[in-house]
């Protein structure tokens, strides 16, 4: 279930920095700002955005941050900036933030429940800190999230790193972000790296908490585009696509539109 990206990068990569220059000069803003993890995704949004010329800031927000995501991410800040004179960054350090809520809420003894709701605050602390500093430089909050996250199986948090404007690379499968990365010439620390959200404070991988790679995701879902269903597979196959197709379902609520009720004007 390897997948090799067939993306043909460098028209690709004109084609979202010509759009995102086209949806900033729409909207009337200065630029872009981004939240850089240490992952590839963060990368390349942020390099696709620095490209356009216009002001592109790039924002750091550790929370109890493991070293190495925190030394990946500046080395890309770095390397961009020398590149691209449009490029400033910032740091905001939200772990008292963070420390701080945890005081204030209460603590039940679901200890999963408790993990993954503080693991989807610091998410949302870090949207909120991202729209901070677009509402103060007039920029808009470029999104980071790909396709197999965002409409595969919706691995992001909602109104957190969901929470954005515009999302350049969200048509791209993950092996096509590798691909256009490479093109990019982002670090190799990065590319290298084991993808994480880094939101637990722990090492555990993104594929720790699928269940499944980024291949083997990309994979199941170009299948049930196809078509094709859990009877048509067995083995690693079948436990993979039943992994997709479950994750699917259970995180529509985050890919489709917020459920209005409509009252008739009869009884308005």
């Amino acid at each position: 279930m390897s997948k090799i990206s067939t993306l043909q990068v460098e028209k690709v990569n004109t084609h979202i920095v010509n759009w995102l220059i086209t949806y900033a000069e729409n909207a009337k803003v200065n630029g872009f700002v981004v939240g850089i993890s240490g992952g590839v995704d963060s990368a390349v949004t942020s390099t696709l955005c620095a490209q356009t010329g216009l002001s592109t800031l790039c924002v750091e927000m550790p929370i109890h941050q493991a070293p190495s995501h925190v030394s990946r991410g500046r080395e890309h800040i770095e390397q961009l900036k020398k590149r691209f004179p449009n490029v400033t960054n910032v740091e905001a350090d939200l772990t008292t933030i963070f420390d701080g809520f945890k005081t204030i809420v209460p603590i039940v003894s679901d200890s999963d429940k408790v993990n993954l709701s503080l693991a989807n605050t610091r998410a949302r602390l870090r949207m909120a800190t991202l729209y901070y500093f677009a509402g103060i430089h007039g920029l808009l909050v470029a999104g980071t999230g790909n396709k197999v996250e965002d409409f595969g199986v919706g691995f992001y948090t909602k109104y957190g790193d969901g929470g954005v404007d515009l999302s350049p690379i969200a048509d791209l499968m993950k092996s096509d972000v590798y691909a256009l990365g490479k093109y990019l010439q982002i670090p190799n620390s990065i590319l290298e790296a084991s993808p994480t959200d880094g939101l637990f404070g722990d090492d555990r991988t993104d594929e720790d908490q699928l269940g499944a790679s980024y291949d083997e995701l990309e994979w199941a879902m170009l299948e049930e585009e196809k078509g094709k269903i859990s009877e048509n597979f067995s083995g690693r196959e079948k436990t993979v696509f039943d992994i997709y197709k479950k994750l699917n379902t259970i995180n529509q609520h985050k890919m489709n539109e917020i459920p209005v009720c409509i009252v008739s004007n009869d009884i308005k």
